[in-house]
């Protein structure tokens, strides 16, 4: 089939059944990346009991070794062009151990084990799965800058990835707990589920809309206008959480009615953890950005680096989560919330905690299938100098949109898990001393506000328009024609 001018020179436009195709790949990793950020220290903390100053520290340095082999993951595959595709290869190779690795970190066994043997297990196995994972999402990143340079194409393709992304997330934060009282047989705690997962609600109407609201507000004011919004419910949740009462009546605007025993109240604090849900939307609105950044590298250097930038988007972005991770449980610890200590905010019971993480794990492997089914590599080069680890340096000194976007992933992506765990904690408030109250709100609201002011002043400084990127595309494709 004769391909359109447009095509012809890179300009791909592409079907639902690749966009959404593609998508399901970030759904798939998010049923296991989500689940470690979101439950993976209560895991330890609360079910296996280990000291939370040891979980902090595993965190760090489980991505403190992903800095270094994150790196050495994306220059492999930026050297190497498999049968199968030069990324789309890694979502089986990797798939099928990332999906064994998922199954291991909580296996219920571990809870009857010695303290050490824990602490060696813990280590092992999140050790194991954090390398895996890296194999699995450096070259998925990689296939959006691999399948077009139409910039629009590459907007409605962030947008799907990210609506499929928050599908994923979710499903975990609000499946999590939901699927530990159904194995357990237990009641729900709709209060907790719902505040849990109800900030991703704005993915799902502000994704689809990214090229009206783009086209309206421009891409700066697109971010602006989200943080401010975000920044405002912090400031609710923190004014709600300080000064009222999270379980009270008179916060409740309107109850919709399920069925006959389940109903779900419509409060004031719902309505402000879906505006803080807009503000950490810009997180995933930066890897539209990432492809721009590649862009601008081929420009001045003649390589497309995808897997290296994204390797690189990668260490900023796990950089975010390991910092939230080190911090959280063990600055809590010490204002005197210790969390293997304090009653804990979700069931105990490790069969059931196994159980949900299989199920999130193998689903995520059926859309990894999927997705690799799905994706077509148009614009997949590898260089003919293998890229090396001095060449990364460079392009990370030489690219000074790169440093700012790593420099939005480290900051929002803190925000984002700062909070996520102790989210479960913020709607029985109440239950807890002062001082614990105190922690709550300091990790669920005022850390995260003051944060997206920074990825604001960032943003600020980024260069690239779309007008320029369309220019230099435009010259890219006219140096390999000559």
């Amino acid at each position: 089939m004769e391909q359109k001018p447009q095509e012809s020179n890179g300009f791909y436009k592409l079907s639902w059944l690749q966009r959404i195709g593609f998508g399901s790949g970030d759904l798939a990793q998010n049923l296991i990346f989500q689940t470690v950020a979101t439950y993976l220290m209560l895991y330890l903390t609360t079910v296996l009991k280990i000291n939370p100053a040891f979980v902090g520290g595993l965190i760090l340095t489980v991505r403190l070794i992903d800095c270094f082999w994150s790196p050495v993951v994306g220059k492999f595959i930026d050297n190497r062009n498999p049968k199968l595709g030069k990324y789309r290869t890694y979502l089986l190779y990797g798939g099928i151990p990332l999906t064994i690795a998922a199954c291991l970190l909580m296996l219920p066994q571990a809870a009857e084990w010695s303290m050490g043997a824990k602490m060696v297990y813990a280590t092992l196995s999140y050790t194991v799965l954090s390398m895996i994972y890296s194999v699995v999402n450096i070259p998925y990143g990689s296939i959006m800058a691999s399948m077009t340079r139409d910039n629009n194409e590459v907007l409605i393709l962030t947008s799907t990835r990210m609506v499929c992304a928050n599908i994923g997330q979710i499903v975990v934060q609000a499946g999590f707990p939901i699927g530990l009282a159904l194995f357990l047989s237990q009641a729900i705690n709709w209060d907790q589920a719902i505040f849990m997962a109800i900030g991703t609600i704005p993915a799902f109407i502000i994704l689809p809309l990214l090229p009206i609201l783009k086209k309206w507000l421009g891409k700066k004011g697109l971010y602006y206008t989200l943080l401010a919004i975000g920044f405002i419910g912090f400031a609710i949740l923190f004014c709600i959480g300080k000064f009222g009462d999270v379980k009270s009546e008179a916060l409740t605007l309107c109850v919709i009615k399920i069925t006959d025993t389940v109903e779900i109240a419509i409060t004031v604090i719902y309505i402000a953890k879906i505006m803080t849900g807009v503000g950490l939307l810009v997180g995933s609105l930066m890897w539209a950005l990432v492809p721009e950044v590649i862009t601008d590298s081929e420009y001045r250097t003649g390589n497309r680096p995808a897997a290296t930038v994204n390797a690189l988007a990668g260490v900023a972005f796990k950089a975010g989560f390991s910092i939230a991770g080190w911090i959280t449980p063990l600055v809590m610890s010490w204002i005197g919330f210790n969390l293997s200590e304090e009653p804990s905010a979700l069931p105990e019971d490790p069969s059931a905690w196994f159980s949900v993480i299989g199920v999130f794990a193998i689903v995520g492997f059926v859309l990894l299938t999927l997705c690799f089914l799905s994706c077509k590599e148009n614009i997949a080069t590898t260089p003919e100098k293998p890229v090396s680890f001095g060449d990364m340096f460079k392009e990370f000194k030489a690219n000074k949109c790169l440093q700012l976007v790593l420099g939005v992933f480290v900051v929002v992506f803190l925000a984002s898990f700062i909070s996520a765990p102790v989210n479960a904690y913020y709607t029985e408030l109440n239950s807890y001393s002062d001082t614990v109250q105190n922690a709550i709100l300091w990790f669920t609201t005022i850390i995260p506000a003051l944060l997206l002011i920074v990825v604001a002043l960032l943003i600020k400084k980024y260069p690239l328009t779309d007008e320029r990127l369309d220019e230099m595309n435009r010259e890219i494709e006219a140096r390999h024609k000559a």
